[in-house]
């Protein structure tokens, strides 16, 4: 195996998005094998690679890993941004989950109608304006600190900030009534290793488009309409 970590995917955003931040924002270097034909697919299922058969897969550290949330713990221990006790690895779960569960919304619109889209879009900012957004808005006024836990940068503030981002793609004025939140974003995009992920040229994937729905749908033989939620 490379000693590098070494993502197999599509040549897209998906779940694999923000293994990418994460690996990035703890300045790691990673390699990436796109998955574009069934065959391919089909050779790593057969090869065992795949253990519950299905991507995302990283192979890091000698190991073939898959889960989503397994690969992140990993990655956010290993690379120490996964809090520094039992408490606040606990804030950090909480907190990623509720991102996880605002970027659930996201994840599917490239898939749906584009009837469904327009409703779908109009949900996600909802949502995030009066579900998640104003908690983490909460947590940071009361906690007083530059980060979401402790007064160390973790894999809470890397999930949020990319969620921030893909809402903003949604609807570019979304943290206009949380100023807590813009401060944040602020803060987090000008560490040098964020920074670097957001600038053109970076392993940062663009918003789904056609080529990857359609290459997504061909090689998972995906013959179903997504719905909304």
């Amino acid at each position: 195996m490379s000693t590098k970590p070494k993502l197999y995917y599509f040549d897209g955003r998906g779940k694999m998005e923000s293994i990418r931040w994460l690996l990035a924002a703890a300045g790691v270097e990673f390699e990436e094998e796109f998955l574009e034909t069934r065959d391919h697919y089909e050779k790593l299922l057969q090869g065992g690679s795949l253990l519950f058969q299905q991507v995302p897969m990283v192979e890091i550290d000698g190991m073939r890993m898959v889960q989503t949330r397994a690969i992140l713990s990993y990655i956010a221990a290993k690379y120490n941004l996964y809090g520094k006790d039992l408490k606040e690895r606990a804030l950090i779960d909480m907190y990623v989950g509720g991102t996880d569960d605002l970027m659930g919304f996201i994840l599917m619109f490239p898939f749906l109608s584009a009837e469904d889209k327009e409703k779908q879009r109009a949900l996600i900012v909802q949502k995030a304006t009066s579900r998640y957004f104003p908690v983490y808005e909460k947590v940071l006024k009361d906690h007083g600190q530059d980060f979401l836990v402790g007064n160390n940068f973790s894999w809470a503030d890397v999930h949020l900030l990319e969620a921030i981002l893909m809402v903003e793609e949604k609807k570019s004025d979304v943290l206009s009534g949380f100023p807590q939140l813009q401060a944040f974003k602020a803060r987090i995009s000008s560490i040098p290793a964020i920074k670097k992920f957001l600038e053109p040229g970076s392993q940062r994937k663009p918003v789904p488009d056609d080529k990857y729905v359609e290459t997504v749908r061909r090689v998972l033989r995906m013959y179903y309409d997504i719905k909304a939620n």
